[in-house]
């Protein structure tokens, strides 16, 4: 849904207000209705790998967008990726970048440092991190939006679960031949200044031809209302690819204006941790500030299929290497 690069993040466009303290009772019922308790076991084939969602989660899917899956990840991946994540930051020296993610600033966006991210393990700051004369409002723990874009590349506890079997399993089943792991994120939504994302669509940044981008948002918090967890528009997919975010000779812009959406068509995805968001490339879905005391950690990826498809070349993501393939199904 994230992300929000940045794919759940990278976005421009007009802001959408309600109250976030009341629930929507109605969507709340909605979600609900799609939700899944947990993914089938894999089971062996001759290729290794088979699908592990039941017909009624990939019907579920193709209809809404979406699909919820608690328990995906266990209590012990969970605290695996955290605990690596808090180490991370702790060798982390904030003087050697002063990178800002910015969710509605495009400008930022063209430093090749925000390029270089798509290889490499990289840090960005929040927006409201930093006061008047450029120094961190509090600990850098507190100040970091993302990590990315090659966590599942590089750090063997976040390469782990991105490569796993039941990773694989799951793009199995929604009809991947030989997908690849395109970029990953591990988002931070800190307590009181955790930025906005407003609607936009996955393919928007990460394009091939014909469209094959699918999100991956795991919870590694419980995700609410109060802490900023995601929104969507239910079967929004079905009206196809809005616009796309371009890499240029002179930046990144997308290429037409964002649409306007009306707040009462969203629905939120409140889930607990561990739960996986699988969001289709086309559905449109956001998230809020986080206004509450407490943080909403997540690991994202985002996948692509290589076989038969063509990455666009204008994408933000121009890789010096490939990467590999979690499987290829021997199909054509």
């Amino acid at each position: 849904m994230t992300f929000w690069v940045f794919l759940h993040f990278l976005h421009s466009g007009n802001s959408i207000h309600f109250h976030r303290n009341r629930k929507n009772i109605f969507a709340t019922q909605i979600i609900e209705s799609f939700r899944q308790s947990s993914v089938s076991q894999p089971k062996a084939t001759a290729m290794g790998i088979v699908g592990n969602l039941s017909p009624q989660q990939r019907q579920s899917f193709d209809s809404q967008g979406f699909l919820v899956i608690e328990s995906f990840a266990s209590p012990a991946e969970i605290e695996a990726m955290r605990k690596r994540m808090d180490g991370m930051l702790q060798a982390f020296d904030p003087t050697t970048t002063a990178s800002i993610f910015s969710t509605k600033n495009q400008v930022k966006l063209t430093s090749e440092y925000f390029y270089e991210s798509a290889e490499n393990i990289s840090f960005f700051f929040e927006e409201k991190a930093f006061d008047d004369n450029g120094n961190l409002k509090q600990p850098k723990e507190l100040s970091i939006n993302k990590v990315g874009h090659a966590l599942h590349e590089i750090d063997p506890v976040f390469k782990e679960f991105s490569c796993s079997e039941k990773v694989s399993s799951l793009l199995f089943s929604l009809g991947y031949k030989k997908p690849v792991i395109i970029q990953s994120m591990y988002i931070f939504k800190q307590p009181g200044i955790g930025g906005e994302v407003t609607p936009h669509q996955d393919n928007s940044f990460l394009y091939t031809e014909p469209k094959t981008c699918t999100g991956l948002w795991l919870a590694l918090e419980d995700a609410t209302v109060v802490n900023g967890c995601l929104w969507a528009i239910p079967e929004s997919q079905k009206n196809g690819l809005v616009r796309r975010f371009i890499r240029g000779d002179d930046g990144v812009y997308f290429d037409r204006p964002s649409l306007s959406y009306d707040q009462k068509d969203f629905v939120p995805i409140e889930v607990k941790a561990g739960s996986l968001v699988v969001i289709h490339g086309d559905l449109i879905h956001q998230s809020f500030e986080n206004q509450s005391s407490n943080s909403r950690h997540a690991y994202s990826l985002h996948a692509v299929d290589t076989d038969g498809c063509k990455w666009a070349e204008d994408n933000w993501i121009r890789r010096k290497v490939e990467p590999e393939p979690l499987y290829s199904s021997g199909q054509t």
